[in-house]
């Protein structure tokens, strides 16, 4: 068992407090691959700036995905285009944004290939953005589900989008933020699309 390290869950396009805990307690973090699927989480949305305030992006589940299914057999519904909508907001909301341009063919792809299932996507996407953000790790899994960890600090339900956050964030330049102020917490994305290479960094 790792000591002193975190469990942490596989959210979609993590939120930037998400890569401040993985980096502190790396490499002794684990990935929890054996929840039951919470709804109404990171685990299938994500926050980005858009010219009119804070907006989520959804990925949606095949239905019968609710409360008892594993994480990691959860699958991606096609049963409208989400993937077009969620591209042409993130190209709405960073085209003009120093770095989308940098980034933009490696999450593109993303939005163009259809993936299974839920944890599958999640996990190529965190290995682009860890990657990006040249954060070396090896990502290691749960092996079954454990309610509790004595000796990990457990981030599979403070890390909420219904939860205010208590992580103390300082400021970067955001896009929109004449208009609306500094949103904190947002997706990854929006660190990397506004800071680029300097988002390790600021982490």
């Amino acid at each position: 068992m790792i000591e002193n390290g975190a469990v942490l869950p596989m959210f979609y396009l993590p939120p930037v407090e998400y890569f401040t805990e993985l980096n502190i307690y790396n490499p002794d973090f684990i990935i929890e691959k054996h929840e039951h699927f919470p709804k109404q989480t990171y685990r299938n949305r994500a926050n980005i700036y858009s010219p009119d305030g804070m907006l989520t992006l959804v990925v949606p589940v095949v239905k019968g995905s609710k409360v008892h299914t594993p994480v990691k057999d959860v699958k991606i519904s096609y049963d409208f285009r989400w993937q077009r909508l969620h591209w042409m907001s993130l190209e709405g909301c960073y085209r003009r944004s120093a770095y989308f341009e940098y980034y933009e063919d490696e999450f593109a792809i993303f939005y163009e290939t259809k993936e299974q299932f839920l944890f599958d996507f999640n996990e190529k996407l965190l290995r682009l953005i860890l990657n990006l953000l040249k954060i070396k790790t090896t990502l290691k899994f749960t092996t079954t589900y454990e309610e509790e960890y004595a000796d990990l600090k457990d981030l599979r339900k403070t890390i909420h989008p219904k939860k205010p956050s208590a992580y103390p964030q300082k400021t970067y330049y955001q896009l929109f933020e004449d208009r609306h102020g500094f949103i904190k917490n947002l997706s990854i994305i929006d660190l990397l699309f506004n800071q680029g290479p300097q988002s390790i960094n600021y982490l």
